[in-house]
């Protein structure tokens, strides 16, 4: 994920606290902005593009949990996070209620607010992996196959397989895993169903005979720059 496509905003009144985070934030990358209470939150994120807000919970002004609500009013739909010294499950769900997306308790780890932040953005603007064998690309958030740039159209098991064996790449995928993984069920003996899949997918991929799909005869498939 590239994070400096992500702006943030902190608003926080404790200035240890604020800088300590802007300074970690700003050294994965993000874009911060740092405010220091609820007013001047509401303020900013009229005026400017927000991607992401952390909110102390008690702040001057106005609460935590009053610009919560005003920004969902005002139409605020990004990921928000509260950060509190309360600690009681009434109090998370207020928060939650309030408009928030997740509630982090102080004191915490930062490492474990950077994971929360990183959950956010992607699950909110849907961002996925971009596997890559050679030429074709694979947009999992879109679930979108590429071929130089231009859009190939797959059926979902051609699409699962491509997937599978780029995730697996430089590895021999025997086929009776191929179906278990992909098909989810268990085939004893007879995986030539495989094959009519596999050779569509190719065809489709316009790949030559064993071009980054290399048939291993007597083992399965292997994906293969």
């Amino acid at each position: 994920m590239n994070t400096s496509n992500f702006k943030l905003l902190i608003a926080e009144d404790e200035y240890e606290i604020a800088t300590f985070l802007k300074k970690g934030i700003q050294e994965e990358g993000y874009q911060v902005k740092l405010v220091t209470n609820g007013e001047e939150a509401i303020n900013y994120i009229e005026k400017n593009h927000v991607d992401l807000v952390i909110l102390d919970w008690m702040m001057p002004k106005v609460s935590g949990i009053q610009t919560c609500k005003t920004l969902r009013t005002k139409d605020f739909k990004g990921p928000i996070i509260f950060l509190t010294a309360k600690d009681k499950v009434e109090d998370t769900i207020t928060g939650l209620k309030s408009g928030a997306n997740d509630y982090l308790k102080k004191p915490f780890h930062f490492s474990e607010l950077l994971a929360r932040i990183e959950i956010q953005i992607k699950t909110f603007y849907k961002i996925g992996e971009l596997l890559e064998l050679d030429f074709l690309k694979v947009d999992t958030s879109r679930h979108i196959v590429y071929s130089q740039e231009e859009i190939i159209n797959l059926t979902e098991k051609e699409y699962q397989m491509l997937v599978y064996l780029i995730r697996n790449k430089g590895q021999v995928c025997s086929r009776q895993k191929i179906i278990e993984d992909v098909w989810d069920i268990h085939f004893e003996y007879d995986t030539s169903v495989l094959d009519v899949h596999m050779n569509a997918l190719r065809k489709k991929l316009n790949l030559k005979r064993d071009q980054l799909i290399k048939t291993i005869r007597g083992a399965g498939f292997k994906a293969e720059e």
